[in-house]
């Protein structure tokens, strides 16, 4: 075994999953960190907290190799108040509080990885952006992403070394964007959405597990890392490359006023779909990680394998 323990601090989600079942033949033990309680299987045991007071979980975070933080309402929703408040809530509330718990600790985790959001950049078309000479944007999301990462950096952490990782669209089989783009595509409407111009910076899910384990290894890295593949695309070219995939010869498009009707009808969002998010990981490559899924045609196939 590579490690001793992995913490996944609201772990139970879908990126939970993958990072879980990716760490579990590497690590004597995963630890999920959960409102609810679960039964073990093989080294992988749920802890229950509530994400707001200290409690019996803060022994588990002792002398971890890598806390991983992944707490966070979904943000496939209306941004009505109460939601607005619960994605604030569910975000800052637990952040501040491991800050404040690692900081205490006399054998804090090694490393303490803050999963938050490559939307945390402007709309852009025009050119992309990286962690040196990237601009942060405006508006609800973008405002969740900055007080998030402030929370991450409230505390000071001498004996831990922190990573904010800003992650792209997380593209994998069992959850998230994908199964959804993909039934688009089985019922045939899996054309461009909007004009299909803007960018979407995609990662799949195995690669975002990596790059946490190569974070993990490089303990000289610290700081901002975006974790998207090195080649986004541009939301018309990912819709083709699913249909052609899946050997769909056509897909109706969605323009911007349909998608506006439609998510008020299934409650969430436009700016999910038609933010452009052009995103490149340009300390991670700089770092020498290499992706093993680098292109979305590659991504895909395999995704579909």
């Amino acid at each position: 075994m590579k490690y001793k323990k992995i913490v996944l601090a609201g772990g139970n989600g879908y990126l939970g999953r993958v990072l879980a079942n990716y760490y579990k033949d590497k690590t004597e033990e995963v630890v999920i960190l959960s409102r609810h309680e679960k039964q073990a299987e093989q080294n992988i045991r749920t802890v229950t907290w509530d994400g707001k007071t200290r409690g019996k979980w803060t022994a588990e975070l002792v002398n971890a190799d890598v806390l991983i933080n992944l707490c966070g309402k979904n943000v496939n929703c209306r941004y009505t108040d109460k939601n607005k408040a619960e994605i604030y809530a569910s975000r800052l509330l637990p952040t501040e509080l491991l800050g404040e718990v690692i900081r205490d600790l006399f054998e804090p985790p090694k490393l303490w990885i803050n999963i938050t959001s490559a939307t945390i950049y402007r709309h852009a078309e025009d050119r992309p952006q990286d962690e040196e000479t990237g601009e942060i944007g405006t508006g609800f999301s973008v405002d969740v992403c900055t007080q998030w990462e402030a929370a991450f950096n409230k505390y000071e952490t001498p004996k831990t070394r922190k990573i904010a990782l800003r992650m792209g669209i997380v593209l994998g089989r069992s959850d998230s964007v994908f199964p959804r783009l993909l039934n688009l595509v089985k019922l045939g409407m899996g054309g461009m959405q909007g004009n299909g111009e803007q960018y979407v910076s995609w990662v799949h899910e195995h690669d975002a597990a990596r790059t946490t384990e190569w974070l993990l290894d490089h303990p000289e890295l610290q700081g901002v890392f975006n974790c998207t593949a090195p080649k986004p695309v541009k939301n018309a070219e990912l819709m083709h490359i699913i249909r052609k995939a899946f050997g769909m010869p056509f897909g109706l498009p969605a323009p911007k006023w349909l998608l506006e009707m439609g998510s008020v009808v299934i409650g969430t969002e436009t700016e999910l779909i038609l933010k452009s998010r052009w995103v490149l990981p340009k300390r991670l490559l700089e770092s020498g990680f290499e992706f093993a899924y680098g292109d979305a045609e590659g991504a895909v196939r395999e995704i579909l394998k």
